[in-house]
């Protein structure tokens, strides 16, 4: 049956922006007494709108206290401050709204990129396919109005449709931004150094590495401006803060006995670099029972058994390849943040373009949506931390997720070793 209607990709992209132009109407977002309320309830809005509300007193990030990102979203989270500063007093509701129309606008680009590369590693017809079931899923909506995840999102798929299209330098570039947004998406070097020849791999590491050196070199060197010293008391204390964080949210934080978010604790926990670098004592963290360095010595393994094992050679093979690490990476990792099935829900859609990629997007979307916001909803008695009257449903939501990060990877790696030969005018 001939559906022209469903054929046209401007009516998608009519539904998909006026959906989320309506909802931002009918639930603007707002405070009351310190509560957020509307479409960025439950999300990040709010704690970005005290630290950048900071500038109205003089103080920046990096400069003033010490930010756990890389400088492009606070870059942007800056400047929509100002603009929503224009009418004078600052505006969280102008704030939340400006930001979040923007993370919309990326997840446009989101959109259009699933199916620019569907159409490239399958046919126009399934791309097409897969920009109609993105669209009707909840979490693209729900995180263009919590954080920033769209925009991390857009970098790991505008480096993956560069790549297989055979633009290396773009694509380099693109993941450079990335890594300048989230340092996780320089991790597409993994399938560069896999799918082509050893000089191109060479130069397309040199871009992204040179370009997000100098973004960080720059950061470190604002943060100093005041002081006269390279990366001041807060520079390095905000390329650190990440990583020395406790476990949350997964396997090894169960290991480890912690049940908590991810997040930071206190606004003032910004102004001293001493918590940035003992993160994990000022949130009340165990450490690890199994240390990050033996991990990665079993990930690392995993991760080189199948770059050793790939025989598939293809764009689709890129794509899966890409996908791959990036699960190995969440697996490997500490903690878990509900905001990551971002970057893995297009990824899902494009290697397992049938029944069986939707139900994984959806069963990821329902168990990380049921641990945040409902399970640690209702942590309000006890400071954010899951009770032992919670401990068995936190555990099973926890083992269910990562069952399915491990059957998703497990099903890469079948696709991974399909013998097919690189596409005409691959690497």
């Amino acid at each position: 049956m001939n559906l022209p209607l469903l054929d046209d990709r401007r009516t998608l992209l009519y539904l998909f922006i006026g959906l989320r132009l309506m909802l931002a109407l009918v639930y603007q977002p707002y405070l009351i007494g310190g509560v957020e309320r509307g479409l960025s309830a439950a999300g990040d809005h709010s704690y970005f709108f005290s630290l950048f509300s900071l500038s109205a007193q003089g103080k920046l990030p990096y400069r003033d206290y010490w930010y756990e990102f890389p400088p492009i979203f606070p870059l942007i989270g800056q400047v929509v401050f100002a603009i929503a500063s224009l009418r004078g007093a600052p505006d969280f509701s102008a704030f939340a709204t400006i930001l979040g129309l923007l993370m919309t606008a990326f997840d446009v680009g989101n959109l259009l990129l699933i199916m620019r590369i569907g159409a490239r590693v399958h046919d126009r017809a399934v791309g097409m396919a897969l920009g109609w079931i993105y669209a009707l899923l909840a979490a693209p909506l729900v995180f263009s109005w919590w954080g920033f995840e769209p925009l991390v999102t857009f970098w790991i798929l505008l480096s993956i449709a560069f790549l297989i299209e055979r633009s290396d330098v773009p694509s380099a570039l693109v993941a450079a931004l990335g890594a300048l947004t989230k340092l996780f998406p320089l991790i597409i070097l993994g399938a560069v150094v896999r799918f082509r020849h050893i000089r191109a791999a060479a130069r397309y590491a040199a871009i992204a590495f040179g370009v997000t050196a100098l973004g960080l070199i720059g950061l470190l060197v604002f943060a100093g401006s005041t002081t006269g010293s390279f990366g001041g008391q807060f520079g390095g204390a905000s390329l650190v803060a990440q990583w020395n964080k406790p476990s949350y949210e997964t396997i090894w934080a169960l290991l480890d006995g912690n049940y908590r978010t991810g997040r930071f604790g206190e606004i003032s926990n910004h102004f001293d670099p001493a918590k940035a670098l003992d993160i994990s004592g000022a949130l009340g963290g165990h450490p690890p029972v199994i240390a990050a360095w033996l991990r990665l010595l079993i990930f690392g393994a995993l991760g080189l058994a199948v770059f050793a094992r790939t025989r598939r050679f293809d764009d689709l093979g890129i794509v899966a390849f890409t996908a791959i690490t990036i699960t190995l990476f969440f697996l490997w990792a500490g903690g878990w943040s509900p905001q990551w099935q971002m970057s893995l829900i297009p990824l899902m859609l494009l290697t397992l373009p049938n029944r069986t990629g939707v139900l994984c997007a959806l069963a990821l979307g329902l168990v990380s949506f049921y641990e945040y916001p409902v399970l640690f909803g209702r942590t309000g008695d006890t400071g954010g931390v899951i009770s032992a009257a919670q401990l068995p449903l936190y555990t099973a939501l926890i083992v269910t997720r990562t069952g399915i990060l491990i059957g998703f990877a497990a099903a890469l790696y079948g696709q991974l070793r399909i013998p097919v030969a690189a596409d005409k005018n691959g690497p």
